[in-house]
């Protein structure tokens, strides 16, 4: 199977601790980070993904809105940049060990957080990365 990722998710799965929106929206989220932990390739798409699902009944959904295409254009540039290839919608990746470090260095780095600015979880993530990543649910090792 494969999980169905905008692109600016790949930088929320970074940090992502188990907080959100609603309790379906964090057993999803969990359940996400499990497929992509266990080895499950990304499928970057356009629009709402495999991690908005639960939101999509919102009768203002803020996955729709112009705002969070821009951040998906952004986490798309800046990702792409570092990891080498085009992250446009339809790319195919493996997040493994390698993949998660560099993106995590360069989020703790601040080259990839452009597409962070004005959003509501800016600053638990930024509490995340400064401990080293350490409650994030990706990669753990506890």
């Amino acid at each position: 199977m494969t999980v169905r990722l905008r692109a600016h998710h790949l930088l929320c799965m970074l940090t992502y601790a188990g907080d959100g929106y609603s309790r379906a929206f964090t057993a999803n989220f969990d359940a996400m980070v499990a497929r992509i932990a266990a080895g499950e390739e990304v499928l970057i798409v356009a629009g709402p993904d495999d991690i908005c699902a639960p939101l999509l009944c919102e009768a203002e959904c803020h996955c729709l809105r112009d705002s969070v295409r821009a951040r998906d254009e952004l986490a798309a540039r800046d990702l792409g940049r570092l990891l080498g290839i085009d992250l446009s919608e339809e790319q195919r990746l493996l997040v493994g060990k390698s993949e998660l470090r560099r993106m995590r260095a360069a989020f703790a780095g601040g080259e990839t957080r452009e597409a962070c600015r004005g959003c509501e979880w800016h600053g638990l993530c930024t509490r995340v990365a400064r401990r080293g990543f350490r409650g994030a649910k990706l990669g753990r090792t506890d």
